[in-house]
Order: C-alpha cells, then structure tokens, then sequence
C-alpha cells in the first residue's frame, strides 16, 4: 500500500497534519490536495478536534507547487496549447486557503523547514506560524514567471506592508524564520532543539482555550480590514451578542469570579 500524502494524528484535543512528500519537499500535487482538503474537513467536522497544527514530514514544510505535476507542467511542443496555471488555483488553491481561514478551531503553521511559493503562503494563511531557526520563507513565483498565489498579494502587504510585499515577491530572495518574525511575517520562530515542543505547547494552551470565541476572533479581525471604524465597532458588538449567550462566556465569568480554572466546551 502507498503511504498517505498527509499524515493525521491526534494527541488531547490537537489533530497534526503533516504534508507527506518528503523526497520532493511535501511541494503539492493534486492527489495531495485531495487529502488535505478531506483531512481538513474531517478536522473541521470532528467535535473532539480543538487545534489543528498543520506541518511537513522531513526536512521541509512545504516547496509549493510540484511543477513535474500533470496539472501545470507546461507542454513545450511547438503551437501546443499554453496549460491553465489558473485554473489549477481555482481548482485546488483557492478552496484550500478558504478552508483553512474559515476553520471552527485555531490552526497553527509549524514551519519546520523550507516554505517556498504555495508553501509560504499556506502557512500564512494560518493564525498562528510557529517556525525552526533553521526554517526559511520564499516567495518564489517571480522565479518562474508567476504572481504570488495562495492568498499571498492579499496576506503579504496586510502582514509587513506594501515595500516589504514587493521586495519579497518581486526579488523573491529566501527570508530566514528569524527575520520574518522580526518584519512580523510570522508570529514566532524558535530555537530547533524547542521547536517541537514549543509547538506542542502553545497548540495545547489553544486546545484550553474557548475554540468558539477564537475562530470568532479571527473571522472579526478579517472582517475589520474591509470595515470602516464604526461599521467594525459594529460588528465586534453582534459576535459578542452572539457569544454572550455561550457556555464558555458564562463558564469564563464563573470562573474567573471562583478564582478557579475555567473548562470551555463550545466550538
């Protein structure tokens, strides 16, 4: 039997999935798409799943686009029919990057190695991207002749600016995990030797935590760039109706007032 292209496991409440191409640096072909697209889903539908913690078997995170891949291998025949790129990012990229932003529970990027095109901007997608010292990010696209995808000329300028956008697409020189925290590309890099269980931690501590209210918090936050102040002052008021007649709100409340450990269920 071949082995699965995404790996699931689950450990108190946290599903890993790791992208499982290790020889071609988990860099994505259609059949992989399937299964991180159903895995997703599974996640998504699964009430015991309170984190989903997304990261690459091997030596790398994700390479992009595997471009010895039927769907967007260019056929270099004299008059032959250009290949629709495009038409692979409506068809697999799109819903992907959709999938992971609008997730019920929070979803956090372990970066362990490189994280090129696609790849890059996969983890961005995340909400929380946790990378090795030794990991790297590149915007590889300008390389071949292609824009950033993925969600990438939507992500890049929203996390570092407009200058910081350009120069990493259009250059697309590799950024250490270390400088990308710096510019703020990434919520955190860490040490190798920790990384593993930095990962662990901090998916543990959002496990805990009211999932109902944190993919809330997204969806809000998301929906604030689009906003002028008082529409968004708006619509921080209908979430917190909405949450204010959930258990966590009044489990959080309760136990704040007991000096006790709160337990959130809703999600």
């Amino acid at each position: 039997m071949e082995e699965p292209l995404v790996l699931v496991s689950d450990e108190s409440g946290v599903r890993t999935l790791a992208l499982n191409r290790p020889k071609s640096l988990n860099s994505f072909t259609g059949a992989m798409h399937g299964e991180l697209a159903a895995a997703l889903d599974a996640a998504a539908s699964d009430a015991a799943v309170r984190c989903v913690v997304l990261t690459g078997s091997g030596r790398g995170f994700c390479a992009g686009q595997d471009l010895a891949d039927p769907a967007v291998a260019p056929n270099l025949e004299p008059g032959a029919k250009p290949v629709d790129v495009g038409a692979t990012v409506e068809r697999f990229y799109k819903p992907l990057a959709l999938r992971v932003r609008s997730m019920p529970v929070p979803v956090i990027a372990a970066v362990n190695g490189v994280a090129a095109g696609a790849g890059a901007n996969l983890a961005l997608c995340c909400d929380l991207v946790i990378a090795r010292r030794s990991a790297s990010f590149i915007q590889a696209f300008a390389k071949i002749g292609l824009v950033p995808d993925c969600g990438g000329t939507w992500l890049l300028p929203r996390l570092v600016g407009r200058a910081r956008a350009l120069g990493l697409a259009m250059l697309g020189d590799k950024l250490a995990a270390e400088e990308a925290e710096r510019i703020g590309l990434i919520w955190k890099c860490v040490d190798d030797l920790v990384f593993e269980s930095e990962v662990r931690a901090v998916a543990q501590r959002l496990a805990a935590m009211p999932t109902r209210a944190l993919a809330a918090t997204r969806a809000a936050i998301d929906a604030a760039q689009q906003l002028e102040f008082a529409a968004a002052l708006s619509h921080e008021a209908t979430w917190q109706t909405e949450l204010g007649g959930a258990h966590d709100y009044l489990e959080g409340v309760a136990a704040f007032m007991a000096k006790r450990a709160p337990v959130f269920s809703d999600r």
